[in-house]
């Protein structure tokens, strides 16, 4: 039997999750958080056989969960299963030591296979996803110009989301567990990188994109 941790901080979704994956042959849920940090305590004791998180957590991003996860175990099996554009998301997840990305609306056979497959040892994206990462690493392939967020780096866009869901510096520097003057750095690259002109642009900007679902580039230009 194939033990799965679930993170996600939507009871509805955690309850559909639950049944679905219980309704499988050899799966079975062995535990949930709704935070990183709940998730964080719970998975060293379960020693699940997958993780399935999303990216927006209450308390951390799922990115950053991974990195933790792996830096405390490196065996550890991430599958991502989140709302936000797999074209900003999923590569980064891969970098960070994730083994899948699933957008949220992919119908349950489509998540079934992606745990499946992770669990299999295979990472698990959109054939889209593969056909724009293995582009990138062909030899002599030119690498296309990144705009917007996409332009960001990990802390940042982290830093860019809770702009956007109207967090202050301080907030953000408790949350993060960095200073506000980091994060009054960071948000100065941000600036830099969308090109715009001053602080409360780049709050405007992050709201918009939030409001959006996190897509990729977002009033570019």
């Amino acid at each position: 039997m194939n033990r799965i941790f679930l993170v996600d901080d939507h009871p509805m979704l955690l309850s559909g999750l639950r049944y679905m994956i219980g309704q499988q042959e050899n799966l079975s849920v062995c535990g949930e958080a709704s935070s990183a940090r709940a998730a964080l305590e719970a998975i060293p004791l379960l020693r699940p056989d997958l993780v399935v998180t999303d990216i927006t957590l209450p308390d951390k991003s799922g990115l950053e969960l991974i990195k933790d996860l792996l830096a405390l175990n490196p065996e550890t099996r991430v599958l991502v299963f989140s709302m936000h554009d797999e074209m900003l998301y999923a590569e980064r997840v891969i970098r960070a030591g994730g083994r899948g990305y699933l957008v949220k609306g992919s119908d349950s056979d489509r998540l079934i296979r992606a745990i499946r497959e992770v669990l299999g040892g295979a990472i698990s994206l959109s054939d889209r996803v593969s056909h724009h990462i293995l582009s990138r690493m062909a030899v002599g392939s030119k690498r296309e110009p990144s705009f917007g967020p996409a332009t960001l780096t990990d802390r940042e866009l982290e830093i860019f989301q809770l702009l956007g869901r109207g967090f202050s510096t301080p907030q953000i520097g408790e949350q993060l567990h960095i200073s506000p003057r980091t994060v009054d750095a960071h948000r100065n690259n941000i600036r830099l990188k969308l090109s715009l002109p001053d602080a409360p642009a780049v709050m405007r900007e992050a709201v918009i994109w939030v409001e959006q679902g996190g897509v990729t580039g977002s009033r570019e230009g």
